[in-house]
């Protein structure tokens, strides 16, 4: 069986771990294998993926092979598998447009991205790039509040005719003209915003179905994060956290059903940079009800997780069923994986229902 050829837009520290993580299990059976929801799909394995296309905009990482470039700095996530090989694969300058924030380049350079020197890629350069490696479809890695610069990389994948991961949320799939476009060009779509495996929103999504499900009137909650990676102190500029915030706030509003919380009683988002941390995220969430009788409760969690990597197996899931649209010859967005790994996807179901989507998706029974 062919090898799923990738292509990726931002080589940080969530590009980082998914090169590594592949390599990782390329060296694993199943048996062996911890952190996926599937093995197997459509007979493809985790260490099916190689990158073949590399786009970035920092001079430590541009014209480096990916292989080395995952690990320059800013990059500080966890080393996963330290003796990834030499892919062959120069990582290109790509385009910058509003991909650097402005409040950035007033940090240590060991936390914020340095744009190389060089020029710029032109839109016939990316696309010229995505069909002369023979990419099976495109990752979007870019940062958070990259409007200009996550439209300019899925006009590109649109023109390639590749299919386009949109991993972050600047809203592609969920955008009915986006979805359309891709449509027309025959084109797969995965989106918006993906999920980690077990981590903020897919905790708090599950415990506000909960809280629906066994009758507790949720009056009112929030969920705090602090990280000290790039995409933190990126969100420090609050102008840039718009599609963020509403990302991970819909991802728990859509499970209460119609009890749907006020803008007053709901917070969630990031909260601040604490340099120390790197890639290691902590999330805080509280939870105010009412039981039987009017009783008032409340639930408070912590979670610890490493950021980064927490998102890796979703993505891997992500890229093969992407791969499957392009096998059976199905454009468009992908509306069960995208509302099973994404958290800002076109439609939003519980994740249950999701889950019970994609495995039709993947055995050939649902189209999309």
């Amino acid at each position: 069986m062919d090898r799923i050829r990738i292509a990726i837009a931002g080589l940080g520290n969530c590009a980082s771990a998914l090169i590594q993580g592949i390599e990782y299990y390329r060296h694993k059976s199943e048996d062996e294998a911890i952190g996926f929801m599937h093995w197997d799909i459509g007979g493809y394995t985790p260490g099916d993926i190689e990158v073949v296309a590399a786009f970035d905009i920092d001079k430590r990482k541009v014209g480096k092979d990916v292989a080395e470039a995952i690990f320059q700095l800013p990059n500080c996530t966890k080393t996963i598998y330290k003796d990834v090989p030499l892919t062959g694969v120069k990582v290109k300058m790509g385009r910058i447009l509003d991909g650097v924030a402005e409040h950035m380049r007033n940090y240590d350079e060991k936390y914020t991205f340095l744009p190389a020197d060089g020029p710029e890629a032109s839109k016939e350069e990316i696309v010229k790039e995505l069909v002369e490696s023979r990419a099976d479809m495109l990752l979007n890695y870019l940062p958070v509040g990259s409007e200009e610069a996550v439209k300019f990389y899925a006009e590109c994948a649109l023109e390639a005719g590749v299919g386009f991961i949109n991993c972050m949320p600047v809203f592609i799939a969920s955008n009915p003209e986006w979805g359309k476009r891709f449509e027309e060009k025959n084109v797969p779509i995965i989106g918006d915003d993906i999920k980690s495996q077990l981590g903020a929103t897919i905790v708090h999504r599950v415990l506000a179905n909960l809280f629906k499900n066994r009758g507790v009137k949720l009056e009112r909650t929030y969920q705090l994060n602090t990280g000290g990676n790039t995409d933190f102190l990126n969100m420090l500029d609050r102008s840039r956290l718009a599609s963020k915030k509403e990302s991970k706030t819909e991802a728990v509003q859509s499970q209460l059903g119609e009890c749907r919380l006020d803008k007053e009683n709901i917070h969630i988002g990031p909260s601040d940079w604490v340099a120390w941390q790197k890639d290691n995220k902590i999330c805080f969430i509280r939870m105010e009800g009412k039981l039987f009788g009017d009783i008032p409760m409340n639930l408070e969690l912590r979670l610890s997780v490493e950021d980064s990597p927490n998102s890796g197996g979703v993505v891997i899931d992500a890229i093969r069923c992407c791969k499957l649209a392009l096998n059976r010859g199905k454009g468009g967005v992908l509306y069960s994986p995208s509302a099973y790994f994404m958290k800002h996807p076109p439609k939003q179901f519980t994740d249950d229902e999701a889950h019970r989507m994609t495995e039709e998706f993947i055995r050939g029974e649902r189209e999309v």
